[in-house]
């Protein structure tokens, strides 16, 4: 009778029923326990190995030491099943790459890809800044039109002009602005700005200044105009033939030969200090003008458009008229180029564009005049503002008929240092 379960079988070479070299009793099997240690080693159901005896508990794989047969096979084998790896659940303690969880995130990659994408962002806006900027100047002045001129000197030299143009200003804004009604434009102010490496120099040149009208070339016909050795007010001579008979006038009288060319009109002056939300100034005394409307308390204050223009265009309210106009003019300027490069302007868009837009739709320059020389001028302005240059009035040695004659002696001095770079020793009135 055969002793073995069904489906057991004593002959059976590769089956449970494979048995050792000879039979055992029935006590014996039963009473036999699974072992988990070294003695049990070798007991796996493979080919080779001894089968069970009935009624005894298989040999379990050892959650240890590898299970049984020393790790070949067992639940712990290396196949994952004992540390979850794998269905992704081995932890922080599994081997790296077999799924351990989400992995740490690589800031290394994150913040390199952040620096690029803000760079690359702050380029693209600069250069889009750049070509707006760019394509609003309005550069219609030709110094190519300009004949006989000096030679050029060390440095650069601008000729900065304020005119009483009222283009573009309604009927209620000229009325606020007390800008009159008249046709056509003149000079209000013309500055000349040096920059140099000795130093940068702001020069007022008063506009009742007694000056020579050369020979020279009409801007529009091209015809040649003769001189005729007549003295009149500077202003003249842009009323007569606009900026290149200006440019003209100022190097024949001066021997200084002007770089670039830049004006602005009421309108715009008075738009780019709202644009920048006023500009703080300390008036020394109190004045008031009809005729500008200016009404003024001394001390530390904020103008607005209106109020600038009024400040910059009194010369009525002062004993020295002109020259107290010019000084004021100056200093406004200055204040002007420090308040627009100030952080609250520069960072902030909302009021940096409309700045800009007010200020380069209002300017009218030369040909030659790239933005790259524009912020030269401007940072000079601001330079000479903060004390890092000279600010003066043209020296003065008198007057005739009403014009203020320029000390000759002194303008030959301080045009040579200028043409060659050098400090400017000379005091303005």
């Amino acid at each position: 009778m055969n002793e073995w379960p069904d489906g057991w079988s004593d002959n059976n070479g590769n089956g449970y029923g494979r048995g050792g070299a000879g039979a055992r009793s029935e006590g014996a099997r039963v009473a036999r326990q699974a072992g988990r240690g070294p003695a049990d080693a070798g007991q796996g159901y493979g080919p080779g190995s001894s089968a069970p005896p009935y009624g005894r508990v298989p040999q379990q794989p050892s959650y240890t030491d590898g299970g049984a047969g020393g790790g070949q096979g067992g639940y712990d084998d290396g196949s994952g099943y004992n540390t979850g790896q794998v269905y992704g659940g081995g932890g922080a303690g599994g081997p790296a790459g077999t799924g351990g969880g989400r992995p740490a995130p690589n800031w290394r990659r994150r913040i390199k890809w952040t620096a690029i994408t803000v760079v690359t962002a702050l380029v693209v806006t600069t250069i889009g800044t750049y070509f707006w900027a760019d394509s609003k100047l309005n550069r219609d002045v030709d110094l190519s039109k300009v004949i006989d001129r000096p030679a050029e000197g060390d440095g650069t030299n601008y000729l900065i002009v304020g005119s009483d143009s009222r283009e573009g200003l309604s009927a209620d804004q000229k009325k606020d602005l007390h800008t009159g009604s008249a046709e056509g434009k003149r000079t209000d102010s013309m500055m000349i700005l040096h920059v140099g490496d000795s130093g940068d120099t702001l020069i007022s040149l008063p506009r009742d200044s007694d000056v020579e009208i050369p020979t020279f070339k009409g801007s529009e016909s091209g015809k040649t105009f003769q001189g005729t050795g007549k003295h009149t007010k500077l202003n003249a001579a842009y009323a007569t033939d606009g900026p290149t008979l200006l440019v003209r006038t100022i190097e024949y009288n001066m021997g200084l030969h002007i770089d670039h060319y830049v004006e602005i009109g009421f309108a715009g002056f008075a738009n780019i200090v709202d644009a920048v939300g006023g500009v703080d100034i300390t008036i020394d005394k109190a004045f008031k003008d009809k005729y500008s409307g200016a009404d003024f308390k001394a001390g530390k204050q904020t103008l607005n458009g209106e109020e600038a223009l009024a400040f910059v265009r009194t010369r009525h309210a002062f004993a020295a008229s002109d020259l107290e106009r010019t000084k004021n003019q100056q200093k406004f300027l200055s204040a002007l180029a420090h308040q627009v490069a100030t952080p609250s302007t520069v960072l902030n868009p909302f009021k940096l564009y409309p700045t800009l837009g007010s200020g380069l739709d209002s300017l009218t320059v030369d040909k030659d005049m790239s933005l790259w020389s524009l912020a030269s001028m401007f940072w000079a302005m601001k330079g000479v503002s903060g004390g890092d240059g000279t600010s003066m009035n043209m020296p003065i040695s008198g007057s005739t008929g009403g014009n203020l004659v320029w000390d000759k002696t002194k303008v030959k001095t301080l045009v040579n240092e200028l043409n060659n770079d050098e400090k400017v020793t000379v005091s303005g009135n």
